[in-house]
């Protein structure tokens, strides 16, 4: 293949067969293993779980598109918390594909660049043919335009779009897929019933390969937190920007591995910006950030962090936002009842469902809430976020999710608990994790430094409060 071809396989047959054939051989490999660890032979299963982590990680990478997408999006699933023995091959391989994807060729990247911006040498006085980042569906490249603003360039890959269609047509494939990435490591159940965890997921990768449906998003959070003091989002250029280039201002800040290396109180501070970010856009706004990984942040030694990559974003129904943040709110107040009532009609559970109020609250208080719940000021750690992560994927029949089901229009929810949690517990974040949420639900005054400069930016901008959605939620 010429520098110049097509760098992502096309073709239905050509994309699927190789995952058929690794998911067949992975079934007898499994089975070769079992065995031999039942005979005794110590560490059969764990080389097993290695291997296939590694070959799936490996063909999901050079995929790209759906396939790769979807290793992205689960790979914040920890079963294991970094314990004796480490995180889970499967999570450790998949987070490889946040940042190490292959990249383009700088022939090709030329070619896709002068065909969509055919005045890109009036546009630019320079542009870094070598990525910053390469994932799923393009890769970033710096610039600096002519007005002299550092921007940051996201180019489509060829035929990704084609190929996503192909991946995503083929339903029962990518539920393979979604079965495997959730369970292999355990071999239990999950919560999720896989075919509206693929429709979901698919909606949202659908959606990230309109670059002109992104940069409507981008300007949409931008908008929202236009002035915020630490919360910072990146602005689209538009003279800049097509169906398969994206340009926008550049976010400058350190990246995940370097933020973990930073001292305690800063990390305390980022945390409490995480949760802040990722529970204000639903609080002002319908906007869902459903795409919470540490590689879409850009960290500052102000305490402020910049939110970039806008793709995965799901748009909340007015009744569903209200309904979330009511089912949140009983959950901290205790409100059994309440709480039953709200995932009734939410569809989380029937009526009729033998679980009971009691049940119920027990495991959100036990698991999702656990830090907002206990004695405060609470400490997050990774054995927090990787129990929720079991309980949410590693099911049996005496965990009461066994007898639930996360709706389409909520599937993502449960993943960006546990990410927040698999976040600020790698960042051993010590805060006044109650105090934070009454803050933002707006039954109390904030008592952190950053929940005051929160609120006098959401009075000076007027926006609406979560008050008045919890209130009107409940009248």
């Amino acid at each position: 293949m010429t520098n110049r071809e097509n760098p992502v396989v096309q073709g239905r047959l050509k994309r699927t067969l190789p995952l058929a054939g690794l998911t067949a051989r992975t079934v007898g490999e499994r089975f070769v293993a079992e065995v031999r660890e039942r005979t005794g032979e110590s560490g059969a299963m764990d080389r097993f779980h290695e291997r296939t982590a590694a070959r799936y990680t490996d063909l999901l990478g050079n995929s790209k598109g759906a396939m790769m997408k979807i290793g992205q999006l689960l790979s914040m699933i920890d079963l294991d918390g970094g314990g004796t023995t480490g995180r889970s091959p499967y999570q450790e391989a998949l987070t490889r594909l946040q940042s190490d994807a292959p990249p383009m060729a700088p022939e090709l990247v030329r070619d896709v660049l002068a065909a969509e911006l055919p005045t890109a040498a009036d546009l630019f006085v320079h542009f870094d043919e070598e990525p910053i980042a390469a994932a799923s569906i393009g890769q970033v490249h710096r610039g600096v335009l002519h007005d002299g603003r550092d921007v940051a360039v996201k180019i489509q890959y060829p035929g990704v779009a084609q190929a996503i269609r192909e991946d995503l047509a083929n339903t029962e494939l990518m539920a393979t897929l979604v079965r495997f990435a959730t369970s292999a490591s355990s071999g239990g159940s999950t919560l999720f019933d896989h075919r509206s965890l693929v429709h979901e997921m698919a909606e949202r990768i659908g959606e990230e390969v309109d670059y002109r449906r992104e940069a409507s998003t981008i300007t949409a959070f931008a908008d929202l937190y236009r002035g915020h003091p630490f919360i910072h989002v990146p602005d689209v250029v538009p003279e800049a920007s097509t169906d398969r280039v994206l340009t926008m201002t550049y976010l400058d800040g350190m990246g995940w591995a370097a933020a973990q290396l930073a001292d305690q109180e800063l990390k305390n501070t980022w945390a409490e910006v995480v949760i802040r970010f990722s529970d204000g856009n639903f609080r002002h706004s319908n906007l869902l950030y459903a795409d919470p990984h540490p590689g879409n942040y850009r960290f500052h030694p102000d305490g402020s962090i910049g939110f970039v990559d806008f793709g995965c974003v799901k748009v909340l129904s007015e009744d569903k936002r209200r309904l979330w943040v009511s089912i949140m709110r009983n959950v901290i107040d205790g409100d059994i009842i309440s709480l039953r009532t709200d995932l009734v009609t939410a569809g989380f559970i029937a009526a009729g469902s033998p679980l009971t109020a009691e049940d119920i609250y027990e495991w959100y208080s036990q698991v999702l809430y656990e830090v907002v719940l206990a004695p405060q000021p609470a400490t997050y750690n990774a054995k927090s976020g990787a129990r929720t992560a079991r309980w949410l994927f590693d099911l049996d029949s005496d965990n009461p999710l066994s007898r639930m089901v996360v709706p389409e229009d909520y599937v993502f929810a449960p993943r960006i608990y546990q990410a927040i949690s698999t976040i600020c517990g790698a960042l051993e974040a010590t805060l006044p994790a109650r105090a934070i949420a009454d803050d933002m639900d707006g039954v109390a005054e904030p008592v952190t430094r950053l929940g005051r400069l929160h609120h006098d930016w959401v009075r000076e901008r007027g926006l609406p409060s979560a008050t008045d959605i919890h209130e009107s939620t409940l009248t």
